[in-house]
């Protein structure tokens, strides 16, 4: 089951984040409240594909929108590899 839960200024992300749920969990994720600093924490994330970095993407414009910054907590190394190769290493750190 993937889903986002908010606590305090951390989104807890669980579950597979991947090009068919991608959607499901930014609609989820726009309940959450940013904070004028908000730590999305992957720590219970499993399987990803590059959606998870178009997600990223999307929570940082939407941090800049609302005056805050968006800080990435725990990102699993398939990430940190898919942000290399798509050369956005600087933005998703």
């Amino acid at each position: 089951m993937m889903q986002v839960q908010q606590a305090g200024n951390r989104w807890n992300v669980q579950g597979d984040i991947l090009i068919g749920t991608a959607s499901v969990l930014l609609k989820a994720s726009q309940q959450c409240l940013m904070q004028a600093k908000t730590v999305v924490d992957f720590k219970e994330v499993g399987n990803i594909d590059t959606a998870v970095i178009s997600l990223i993407l999307e929570w940082k414009r939407r941090a800049k929108r609302e005056n805050s910054t968006l800080e990435l907590a725990n990102m699993p190394e398939n990430l940190k590899s898919l942000a290399a190769l798509y050369g956005v290493t600087d933005i998703v750190n």
